[in-house]
């Protein structure tokens, strides 16, 4: 995958590390080139100097040909602002914007934008928006008919009953992680933003497993 990561933090850097480490095309793009430091020596990605929505920036981080674009920037305008435009100019179907005002979570998801706060940011939420269900597969049974998927709960699942998401013998949720504490007593529960689910899912369910997670076309 080509991946475009907009603001090289302590997230932003992490998160380019990890998916460069996994062999992922990445370009990193701060306004600061000195943010550029903490991707270490290691970083086979690209870097490059300047705003995450000037379209020459965007022209030489090829967003045109990405996948994916994770917004990380300390600023919630600015993330949302380059989420939209991957979204709306670019047709960028996995895209995740980070916000520090909760607040404004609502207003975002009605123009689409996948958020996640900052008191449950983590690298690993930033990957789960922003990969393709193969991407989030962490185990395989020896006869490979048995899979483990790890989800984060798109918005538009919210609310609805855990015990819903079960398919017919293919696709079972199996556990569930809330607020970093797992759980396996699913049947009662509704689910939650930020919710990180768990399905075991047999080899034809991989697909009705993607339909469900698919997010709603605003």
């Amino acid at each position: 995958m080509h991946v475009v990561v907009i603001g090289c933090g302590r997230v932003g850097s992490d998160l380019a590390t990890q998916l460069s480490e996994e062999g992922h095309s990445v370009v990193v793009i701060d306004k600061n080139r000195d943010a550029f430091r903490r991707l270490g020596e290691g970083f086979r990605g690209t870097m490059v100097v300047g705003s995450g929505f000037d379209r020459d920036i965007l022209y030489q981080a090829e967003v045109g040909t990405a996948d994916a674009l994770a917004a990380v920037t300390s600023g919630d305008n600015t993330n949302i602002l380059c989420a939209r435009i991957a979204r709306n100019k670019y047709q960028i179907q996995n895209i995740v914007a980070r916000i520090y005002d909760p607040k404004r979570a609502s207003i975002y998801q009605k123009l689409g934008i996948p958020t996640v706060a900052t008191s449950t940011w983590t690298t690993q939420q930033v990957k789960r928006w922003i990969l393709p269900i193969d991407e989030q597969r962490v185990w395989d049974s020896d006869t490979g008919s048995l899979h483990l998927y790890e989800c984060i709960l798109p918005d538009h699942l919210a609310g609805r009953p855990i015990k819903d998401f079960n398919i017919e013998n293919s696709v079972r949720v199996v556990g569930l992680i809330r607020n970093d504490v797992g759980r396996l007593d699913t049947e009662l529960l509704y689910a939650q933003e930020d919710d990180i689910l768990q399905f075991m899912v047999t080899t034809t369910g991989i697909a009705q497993l993607t339909d469900l997670l698919a997010r709603e076309t605003p």
